[in-house]
């Protein structure tokens, strides 16, 4: 792939879905200003890649202090550190990346990562035959220690163009390319149970799993045929009404734990109060986030995962505006709520929302 690298000055690297580079870096820029670091990003489009820089050239590691990692909607990882190395000799590109790193620093772990894109999967042996010299040589001089509170990630743009950074563990995201691993379940009816399961994954906290996802809950999904997002609520032991026109995977309907009720979403209201609300169906932001508000404010749900699906332009500020007014509809209903919102891998054009209430 082109070589990515850009002027020699401290940086913030985050990386995001393909085509959304705008999106990441206009959220970027509007945090971070908050936050009171006033910079610029740069991104190219297609690349899944966006850099922060302050306008005076000074250090912006601060902002993974200041900014929770969750928080970033269209984030998927991010990494700070010096600027980008270029033209690593192919004979030793070990000696000048360990050269690079700032004396005494250690580390719980090392990731050698690359774009999410076509050309940045082709970089994928490289880094795995060149993690293990790396991993190998750190620690032959000391310097991973799994108590430390940063990781080393190492993101190639081409073998010999690298962005050495770091992430906080406990404030970024846990996996290899911030992707986390999903096997698509052989008796799943339709792939879009991984999104409901990376959801349930990245959007709420081991706690909140196990405080809201137990055995005996109920659910209702709406949209929910052929029964994807049904699938990883039973699976879970949780009794479901389905709502959905079209029909539900037969497998689903044996389980005993699964109401198909031929309606329309829009429409549906539960005879009584749910543990979780549920949808995926294909409407504008406009119509989803009020119905999903009217649950919650009314109490028909205590719980939701929802999709946003995006429009062409603006998707940013769209999906902003959007959670601030359900915000500030529970608000009114005094529904005590954390909102988190997040374009998950699995997601494609649209973004998956959280709502559950604050602890």
């Amino acid at each position: 792939m082109d070589s990515v690298a850009w002027p020699d000055s401290p940086a913030l690297l985050m990386t995001t879905r393909a085509g959304f580079e705008s999106d990441a870096a206009a959220e970027l820029t509007e945090r971070a200003a908050e936050q009171g670091y006033y910079g610029y990003c740069r991104a190219r489009a297609d690349t899944g890649l966006v850099e922060f820089r302050a306008h005076d050239g000074g250090a912006v590691a601060g902002l993974q202090e200041a900014l929770a990692f969750p928080s970033l909607m269209f984030s998927r990882q991010w990494l700070a550190g010096p600027g980008w190395l270029t033209d690593l000799p192919p004979e030793d590109r070990l000696s000048p990346l360990l050269a690079s790193l700032p004396s005494g620093a250690r580390y719980a772990d090392v990731f050698l990562e690359y774009p999410d894109t076509n050309d940045g999967k082709a970089l994928s042996r490289f880094c795995r035959g060149f993690g293990r010299a790396v991993h190998a040589a750190l620690e032959k001089r000391g310097l991973l220690d799994p108590r430390a509170a940063r990781r080393l990630h190492l993101l190639f743009t081409d073998s010999a163009t690298v962005f050495p950074g770091v992430a906080p563990t406990a404030n970024s995201a846990p996996w290899h390319l911030g992707i986390p691993r999903l096997r698509m379940p052989g008796d799943a009816p339709s792939r879009s149970t991984l999104k409901l399961e990376e959801a349930l994954l990245t959007l709420l906290t081991e706690h909140e799993r196990e405080r809201f996802l137990a055995p005996g809950r109920t659910a209702v999904d709406l949209g929910a045929a052929p029964g994807g997002w049904t699938w990883q609520l039973v699976r879970r032991g949780m009794h479901v009404t389905a709502v959905d026109n079209g029909p539900m995977a037969a497998t689903l309907m044996d389980s005993g734990l699964v109401t198909h009720e031929r309606r329309d979403g829009f429409r549906f209201r539960p005879a009584r109060p749910v543990d979780w609300l549920v949808c995926d169906m294909v409407e504008q932001p406009g119509r989803i986030l009020p119905l999903v508000g009217r649950w919650l404010a009314h109490g028909d749900c205590r719980q939701a995962v929802f999709n946003l699906k995006l429009p062409m332009k603006q998707r940013y500020a769209t999906v902003r505006d959007g959670l601030q007014r359900l915000r500030e509809t529970l608000d009114q209903a005094r529904y005590p709520a954390c909102i988190r919102c997040k374009q998950l891998y699995h997601d494609r054009e649209e973004v998956t929302v959280s709502v559950v209430p604050a602890s």
